[in-house]
């Protein structure tokens, strides 16, 4: 049985492994993004698996966390006499927070799972090697294009998002707590401001970049076959739900360091 320091000493080894390895990725990935082939086509096809078929999740979470933010705050506001004010209340969580952060989990897992299992299978069955033999840039086709892809689209998910969480505070709004809907919205065009919207959508950028590479590294250190390739897309779910929460964490502080 490990003793205690030999178990660290282990988690230690196995963290810097992965962490220099995915360093040694990006700084690759970096070195490709001007090379040329451009791939287009392999650009607006990984917008539409990661954009268009993921609208619908994002939607969905959107409007019930907007709903469930218009119930818990209408309820606790009225206390203080303050319910008219559910509409920034809702604004600002889903502007600043919830909305970058939920949208990108949900998709960002979605995505990086996909990817991770699509580049592990294809380095469990040599595909990866092939590409290396024939002379193709592997990083360039592969990873590049989906790291491009994710800049675009995770953005204008949670500017989607932000609209329909919105809509969804106000439905309880209006329909729950009686709140006229131009009060409602007249509200949060007097409380919320153009650096709140841009705060949370500048963050979806980073989480962008954090989802596709932990999501490609992954898939291109898959080792052990297709039991390999389940453990590396389960454990890329927990990875970039940490890393969303923990770099939401960080960029944070600097944002309000630098605006607020």
């Amino acid at each position: 049985m490990m003793s205690i320091a030999a178990v660290i000493r282990e988690q230690g080894r196995r963290a810097a492994f992965y962490y220099g390895g995915l360093g040694f990725l990006t700084a690759e990935v970096v070195r490709n993004l001007a090379l040329p082939p451009a791939y287009f086509r392999l650009v607006m096809q990984e917008i539409d698996n990661m954009g268009v078929r993921s609208l619908l999740v994002a939607t969905t979470a959107a409007v019930f966390t907007g709903m469930v933010l218009a119930i818990q705050g209408a309820v606790n506001m009225a206390r203080f006499g303050a319910e008219l004010y559910i509409g920034p209340l809702v604004a600002l969580s889903m502007l600043r927070e919830l909305g970058p952060v939920l949208t990108s989990i949900l998709v960002g897992g979605k995505v990086a799972s996909g990817i991770t299992a699509e580049l592990g299978s294809m380095k469990v069955t040599e595909q990866i090697d092939a590409l290396r033999a024939i002379g193709v840039n592997y990083v360039k086709r592969l990873i590049v294009p989906r790291l491009f892809a994710a800049l675009i689209v995770f953005p204008l998910l949670t500017i989607v998002a932000d609209l329909v969480g919105m809509i969804g505070g106000m439905l309880i709004a209006v329909f729950e707590r009686r709140i006229d809907v131009a009060l409602y919205w007249n509200t949060i065009s007097y409380w919320v401001v153009l650096k709140d919207f841009l705060t949370g959508v500048g963050k979806t950028f980073f989480f962008a970049v954090i989802v596709t590479l932990i999501g490609c590294y992954n898939g291109l250190a898959t080792r052990g076959g297709t039991e390999g390739l389940g453990r590396a897309t389960t454990h890329t779910v927990v990875q970039v739900t940490l890393a969303i929460l923990v770099a939401d964490f960080f960029l944070t502080k600097l944002l309000i360091f630098l605006f607020y």
